[in-house]
Formats: structure tokens, sequence, C-alpha cells
């Protein structure tokens, strides 16, 4: 792949990742806002669900996308076979999370279990390769291992917000069934201002990513 496209698709990435993640932020403000009708704070739930798509799909195709980089400029060593696995891998994660997205599985269902498989190896994964554990990996510059650490914990922020909005759904679903009331609308705000920390940790971590990709400062 041309270094000028694949780096262009990296960068796209992010700014999808991050734009994505402050368009589901706003939309959340909504739903906390006891002054909505309980119609617009559905509403605004309908589009938090899908622009939330953006950032998760961003996120997975930070790893196919940055590892080939990596590999084309010579700071891992990824033959073509492993940079192939590594693409299908990614895709088939990919077109999990939007299964997941469309069909509205429960937290218990297998395919939301094998989602959540997925993101702890991946979070070992990137571990190993941030503390230089990995073979062949010796001459992996600093800033390149620095930024696996960073994705690492971007995706166990992930996990974290998940468990933080677990109370969340069936609050909602209250919402949307009775209507709003002063103990739903304060189990929905607790739920999102314990996310939101979080949230705000995982912008700040894709801009360390960001300069660093630019700066390579180590």
């Amino acid at each position: 792949m041309d270094l000028a496209l694949l780096t262009l698709l990296h960068l796209l990435v992010f700014v999808y990742w991050l734009g994505g993640d402050l368009g589901v932020f706003y939309s959340s403000t909504i739903l906390t806002n006891a002054k909505q009708s309980a119609a617009a704070r559905v509403a605004a739930a309908q589009v938090l669900a899908q622009v939330d798509m953006a950032p998760r799909t961003a996120m997975i195709l930070t790893l196919p996308t940055g590892l080939t980089l990596a590999a084309v400029k010579g700071w891992l060593i990824l033959g073509p076979f492993s940079l192939a696995l590594i693409w299908v891998a990614g895709l088939i994660w990919l077109a999990l999370a939007w299964v997941l997205h469309v069909r509205h599985l429960s937290p218990t269902s297998i395919l939301r279990r094998a989602d959540l498989i997925i993101r702890w190896v991946v979070i070992a994964a990137l571990a190993i390769l941030a503390l230089n554990l990995w073979p062949n990996t010796s001459g992996l510059p600093l800033f390149l291992k620095i930024k696996c650490g960073v994705l690492a914990a971007t995706i166990l922020c992930g996990l974290m917000i998940r468990r933080a909005l677990v109370r969340f759904g069936p609050a909602f679903g209250r919402l949307v069934q009775d209507g709003a009331s002063p103990e739903i609308d304060a189990q929905i705000a607790r739920a999102l201002d314990e996310s939101r920390p979080l949230v705000v940790t995982i912008w700040l971590l894709l801009l360390v990513a960001a300069f660093l990709g630019l700066a390579k400062p180590l």
C-alpha cells in the first residue's frame, strides 16, 4: 500500500475516533438534561448509538493501519503473511462489532463475550509490545512502544466505561416505558457522570498518541 495513502488512513482513524467521541459526549448531555422531554432524550440516545460506531470502528482499525505503517517504515518486522492475518483479524473483529450494534444482543450472549475476550487479548498484546517482550521488537522506537501502551490504555478505559454504564440501560428503558421521573433522571445522570472522566481520559490519551506519531521525539 502506498505510504502516503496508508498514513492518511491512519490519520483519518484518529480524526473519526476523537470526532465521534465528541459527538457522543455532547449527545449524552441531552440525555441527562431533565428539562428535555422524554421524546427528545430518546432521540438523542438514538443519535448517540449511531455516532458511537464511528469511534468504535476507528479504534479497531487503529491496529491494522498502525501496525502496517510501522512495518512499512521498518520499525516492526512483519512479513506480508503476518500483515494479511492482522488485517483479516481486524476486519473480523470490526464485523463482530457491527453485528453487536445492529442486533442489540444481550451482555451475556456468546458474541458479546467473544468481543470482550478479543479486547482483553488486544490489551495484553499491546502491553507486550510496549514492554518490548515480543520477538523481533528490540529495535522498536520508544515512541512506538509508548503508543502501544497508550492504545492499550484507551481500550481498557472503554471497558471501564462499559462497566460504569451497566445501570444506564435499565434506567433508560424505564424512561422510555414510564417517562421521566426524579429517580430515573438520577440513575441516568449517575451512570453517565461515572463514565465521563474516562471519556476525557481517552481524549487525552489520543492526543498523546497523535503527538508521538507526528513528532516522533524518542
